[in-house]
C-alpha cells in the first residue's frame, strides 16, 4: 500500500533512507559521503522545504519511501529510498509510477553520476539524462546544492520536462 507519510513516521523515513544509502559507501566520492548520510537536521531540513514523503507498506510495516517537491516549474523526485531488504521487489517502480501519475509538471531526478543502477531504474521508468550544461544550470536552479555535488551529479528528465525545453527552443 503506498500513502502520504505523517510526521510520526519520521524516525522510519530516517531509517530507510540511511539503511538503503549504504549503497552508495565507497561509490560515491568520498569526500561526499558521510554517516549517517542524510543525518536527522537535513532529514528535517528537507520536509520544511516542502519534500511530500510518501511511503510504500507491506504487512503494516514502512519499507520503501520517495519525495516528491514542486520548485518553480517543475517536480522534483527526492530522497527515493527502499530497505535494503526488500529491493528488487518493484517498490521503488510502484512509488515512482505512483507520483508521476498525481504530477502535472514536468519532472525532474537528481542522483550521483557513480550510483549507475539508479540511472539506470530512472531510465527504465521513461527519464532521460539532460545535457551536462543543462544539468549544470538545472541543480543550482531547483536544488540549491554545492558545487561539489554539481560536478558529481546527473539530472534525469520525463519526457514532459523535454517537451516543455523543445518548445521553449523553438
Amino acid at each position: 500500500m503506498i500513502r502520504p507519510c505523517t510526521p510520526t513516521d519520521f524516525e522510519t523515513i530516517f531509517e530507510i533512507v540511511n539503511d538503503a544509502a549504504m549503497a552508495y559507501k565507497g561509490v560515491i566520492p568520498a569526500d561526499r559521503w558521510h554517516d549517517p548520510y542524510m543525518p536527522k537536521d537535513e532529514l528535517c531540513a528537507a520536509i520544511e522545504s516542502g519534500v511530500a514523503f510518501w511511503g510504500f507498506e507491506t504487512d503494516g510495516v514502512l519499507v520503501g519511501v520517495m519525495g516528491v517537491q514542486p520548485v518553480q516549474d517543475v517536480t522534483l523526485i527526492r530522497h527515493a529510498y527502499v530497505r535494503t531488504s526488500h529491493r528488487r521487489h518493484g517498490i521503488g517502480g510502484q512509488l515512482l509510477r505512483f507520483l508521476l501519475a498525481r504530477t502535472s509538471t514536468p519532472t525532474l531526478i537528481g542522483i550521483w553520476a557513480a550510483a549507475d543502477w539508479a540511472v539506470r531504474f530512472y531510465q527504465k521508468h521513461g527519464f532521460r539524462l539532460v545535457t551536462a550544461e543543462e544539468k549544470d544550470r538545472l541543480l543550482p536552479k531547483y536544488w540549491g546544492v554545492p558545487q561539489r555535488q554539481i560536478e558529481t551529479s546527473v539530472v534525469l528528465g520525463d519526457q514532459r520536462w523535454f517537451d516543455t525545453e523543445q518548445a521553449r527552443s523553438r
